[in-house]
């Protein structure tokens, strides 16, 4: 736990940043120490036990888990094996370098060389699977297909290594193509998947120079992580001893890992451990929760109009528009009853009523008409004078009802003087008779 206020906080981080420097001198030399004749080797510097069961997946470049390293440590990781012409030299390779690492296997493999999966137990490597025949589909097969895979790659394994609790409970995805009904299925056999943190591409076809630059510069991107390998390209073979060398240069840290036993508990760690770079404490970070941008009542929906509401070939349309418009208090917003369409789903979420609801207290503030009243009721006055006319025009009449209060310099003077019925609504009348006539 770490402290938060005052210096107690940084009292404790230098006890601990000084215990961590005791603890990686007294490591590195007991890995010297570990390596005879090998004075210079980098060593294996901690053995990790994790309990599958606590954390199945792992691997950042798929899972938001990691396994529980600290900066500058390094997880190797061998797919495809065993091939005994590289294979071999890669398990001289960390030898002479006293390095561990996990291998994952193929059944196939497997039962093809039972003495080179015997060799990677017997060197104090972790022996993990890897499928039975390597099907790069296993984000498209069928789940009784993707157990067959795992399940045979499995018994493979064990048939080779002739005893199963020296297999780990460890499975990587072929091609890392996960799927979670796979994972779920790994899991429910207490089985971890392994995905990486970076790989070093060198299943493609480019020189152990890249495949160098590659596991280095992604390693120093990171800081930390479980690097993807393959023990069965010639290119891995040529760039490994460059790796581990380089590894050792930038102080760097190898680190074995091993499944929980009954007789062997799972290393103690906090869960943010297991977090690639978990947030810092010390730092102010903005968390703050997402708030929908609307509040919906209920799940029930209104329908969607029917695309026939909209056909402009619809003949009842056009005569629905050439009605005459009822009051305006009686209106309503569509010309025709409401027609929705069969293959229709609902789509329009029910709003809350709360989102409508106006507390109490609050003052309203009603925008004033543009119009002047007595221009409004001068206009009405002038059309009810004509008689009955359409409601048409009735509306030209009243939508130009501003023009009407105007002076009429053919009347002369001001609208108020002479007739004041014809003066006022001179202009307006002959338009509103002229629509009635036709």
């Amino acid at each position: 736990m770490i402290a938060s206020v005052g210096g107690g906080f940084w009292k404790r981080s230098w006890t601990a940043l000084s215990l961590a420097m005791v603890i990686g001198a007294s490591s590195q030399s007991a890995v010297a120490a570990d390596c005879p004749g090998h004075p210079d080797a980098l060593g294996t510097s901690r053995t990790l036990v994790v309990d599958p069961r606590e954390h199945p997946r792992i691997g950042t470049m798929q899972y938001a888990e990691t396994l529980p390293l600290n900066d500058h440590e390094v997880v190797l990781t061998f797919d495809d094996g065993p091939l005994p012409k590289y294979s071999n030299q890669v398990l001289d390779i960390l030898a002479s370098q006293c390095v561990k690492a996990t291998f994952f296997i193929i059944g196939r493999q497997a039962n093809a060389n039972p003495q080179g999966v015997r060799k990677l137990v017997a060197a104090g490597h972790t022996v993990g699977t890897h499928s039975q025949n390597h099907p790069l589909t296993f984000n498209k097969m069928s789940m009784e297909q993707a157990k067959q895979e795992v399940d045979a790659g499995i018994a493979s394994t064990v048939a080779a290594l002739g005893d199963a609790s020296k297999l780990a409970p460890f499975f990587r995805i072929p091609g890392l193509l996960r799927a979670e009904a796979v994972e779920n299925y790994l899991a429910s056999q207490g089985i971890q998947s392994w995905s990486a943190d970076f790989p070093a591409d060198d299943w493609r076809h480019i020189p152990p120079s890249r495949v160098y630059d590659l596991a280095i510069q992604r390693l120093e991107a990171k800081g930390k992580g479980i690097l993807l390998l393959h023990d069965i390209q010639p290119r891995t073979v040529a760039a490994l001893p460059r790796i581990l060398q380089e590894l050792k240069a930038r102080g760097y840290r190898i680190v074995h890992v091993v499944p929980a036993t009954a007789d062997r508990p799972a290393t103690p760690t906090d869960p943010v451990q297991w977090l690639l770079h978990p947030p810092s404490e010390t730092v102010a970070t903005s968390r703050w929760p997402k708030i929908p941008n609307f509040v919906f009542v209920q799940t029930q929906t209104l329908p969607v109009p029917g695309l026939s509401n909209l056909d402009w070939r619809d003949p009842g349309l056009f005569e629905r528009l050439r009605r005459p418009r009822a009051p305006i208090a009686s209106q309503t917003a569509w010309p025709g009853p409401l027609r929705v369409a069969e293959s229709s789903r609902p789509a329009l979420p029910i709003p809350a009523s709360s989102v409508f609801r106006m507390p109490e207290g609050v003052r309203v503030t009603l925008l004033a008409s543009r119009s002047r009243p007595d221009q409004i009721a001068a206009s009405h006055q002038a059309a009810n004078s004509l008689g009955p006319i359409s409601a048409r025009a009735r509306t030209v009449g009243t939508a130009h009802s501003r023009d009407a209060a105007r002076p009429n310099p053919q009347q002369g003077g001001r609208a108020g003087h002479g007739a004041p019925g014809h003066a006022v609504q001179a202009r307006p009348n002959r338009r509103a008779l002229h629509v009635a006539k036709r």
